[in-house]
């Protein structure tokens, strides 16, 4: 007759428990999340300079295809 015997092991108290799984899992690091104003910023300046460097480049190429022409 065989019997069933069920070892378990008692997780650590840094480790919280994947219930799923059953297995002591590691905690990840806390995703930094950036404000909401310092989004804004960001993507201001990147609109900013995106519009000042298309103005640029279209300004060098009328100039060169408008001069080329007489």
């Amino acid at each position: 007759m065989a019997t069933n015997i069920t070892i378990t092991k008692r997780p650590r108290a840094d480790r919280p428990v994947d219930y799923d799984s059953g297995i002591a899992t590691r905690r990840r690091p806390a995703a930094r999340k950036l404000p909401g104003w310092l989004w804004f910023v960001a993507l201001w300046c990147f609109g900013v300079g995106s519009a000042m460097s298309l103005g640029f480049a279209f300004k060098l190429l009328m100039n060169a295809t408008l001069f080329a022409v007489r």
